[in-house]
């Protein structure tokens, strides 16, 4: 093999592993997910679960999020803020919260609005929303 060759070879090599790390880093997931796993009736009102990851390159300390709620007919049924405490880099966790007084039936969709509370180190406080992927398991929708 010739030296032209061996260069030539080598630099396909550096092209296409470069190639394909921008490709893997494309596809994976920047910011925040919260899925709404499931919405079930409890003794205090209805109880909603969140399965909640963190792809930032910074954990979380503490995050909230306020969430509207909206009934059948589209109207807001009320507004709540949810703590869902720290949120690690690269984890997931389970949260559930009981709204007391909310009827799940009464339920149709959830709107998350703003997070007022988006605090880590090096995190910028806009970080909680921007990229925010949500989703639902539930036959309540969840919209960013």
């Amino acid at each position: 093999m010739t030296y032209f060759s061996r260069f030539a070879f080598a630099a396909c090599v550096a092209l296409v592993t470069a190639g394909a790390a921008r490709a893997q880093d494309a596809a994976a997931p920047a910011g925040l997910s919260i899925e709404l796993n499931e919405i079930a009736p409890s003794e205090k009102g209805c109880k909603l679960t969140f399965v909640s990851g963190n792809a930032l390159a910074h954990s979380l300390s503490k995050v909230s999020f306020e969430f509207v709620l909206f009934d059948q007919k589209g109207l807001v049924e009320r507004m709540a803020v949810l703590d869902f405490r720290d949120l690690p880099a690269g984890k997931t966790k389970v949260r559930q919260f009981d709204l007391p007084g909310t009827k799940c039936e009464a339920v149709k969709s959830l709107l998350i609005n703003d997070a007022p509370t988006c605090v880590g180190e090096g995190v910028d406080k806009s970080a909680c929303m921007t990229d925010l992927k949500t989703g639902s398991k539930s036959a309540v929708e969840l919209k960013g």
